[in-house]
């Protein structure tokens, strides 16, 4: 590694890096996480990457979903261990908080490098 190809004959044509990093990005398309990959999922897990914590209505109204909507989709991505979903009261009104796991940082990140890799293959591909 690290190590660059003096000899031509050595060196990947460019054609060729094309046709790997097509493929390469192919292959990245076919592995995103279905969990994140899904609409109003990948909108909660945006939201609450930029954000510490997210009430239930915050999400609600930022997203423009239903509160089932929300409901379902929230409770797949706490069962994937991407979010924490904190019940409690304020006065006598229940509170649903949610909040971004480590687990759920890093899957968002790989997603999007994965998404990166699909979009700069496809770009090469109109060259």
């Amino acid at each position: 590694m690290g190590r660059h190809a003096t000899n031509p004959e050595e060196r990947p044509s460019s054609r060729s890096q094309r046709t790997v990093s097509r493929h390469q990005g192919s292959s990245e398309a076919l592995n995103l996480d279905p969990v994140i990959h899904e609409r109003v999922r990948l909108g909660i897990i945006s939201a609450l990457a930029v954000n510490d914590t997210l009430s239930f209505n915050d999400l609600k109204g930022l997203l423009e979903i239903t509160d089932g909507n929300l409901s379902v989709h929230a409770r797949k991505l706490e069962d994937a261990g991407y979010v924490r979903c904190t019940k409690s009261f304020v006065g006598r009104q229940p509170r649903t908080e949610f909040k971004l796991t480590a687990a759920g940082r890093r899957a968002l990140e790989t997603y999007l490098e994965q998404m990166e890799s699909v979009i700069r293959s496809t770009r090469m591909t109109g060259e």
